[in-house]
């Protein structure tokens, strides 16, 4: 599919709270159990990471968030729509309907045509503290591209 117009200047890898990534990041952060499923790399842009918070990070009560700059990763991206796709499904998502358009996934960037994410791609990484039972853009822990419903 073709990427959303204007394309980001950033797009999203969001990690559960606990372990912490490592400060300085490893060239190769772990895979997920879900991106090794699938084998591809999930990601978001700001417009989708609160679905994604709120449908699989519903629990934690903070997460850090990965900026990769897309520029960096543009030429391992597939925009991938996941209409109709249950989570538990291979390339599921929350978004059944299609209503946040397409997701950005990363194929086949490592030396052995595996997934690689880690400090080469990864601009910064914010920790999000999560304000209240649902999560909401407040406490968006960098100063642009802030999330909205």
């Amino acid at each position: 599919m073709s990427p959303p117009t204007p394309v980001p200047k950033y797009i999203y890898k969001i990690l559960p709270s606990t372990p912490p990534p490592l400060s300085p990041l490893p060239y190769n952060l772990p895979l997920s159990a879900l991106d090794a499923r699938d084998n591809f790399i999930h990601l978001s842009t700001s417009h989708q990471i609160l679905g994604t918070l709120n449908n699989f990070f519903a629990n934690e009560d903070h997460v850090f968030i990965l900026r990769i700059e897309y520029s960096t990763v543009e030429k391992w991206i597939k925009w991938e729509d996941a209409k109709g796709k249950n989570p538990e499904e291979k390339g599921g998502c929350w978004d059944v309907k299609g209503e946040k358009g397409v997701f950005p996934h990363i194929y086949a960037n490592g030396e052995d045509g595996g997934l690689r994410l880690g400090r080469e791609e990864v601009e910064s990484v914010g920790k999000w503290d999560r304000k209240g039972s649902r999560w909401s853009e407040e406490g968006w822990p960098f100063g642009e591209d802030v999330p909205q419903e």
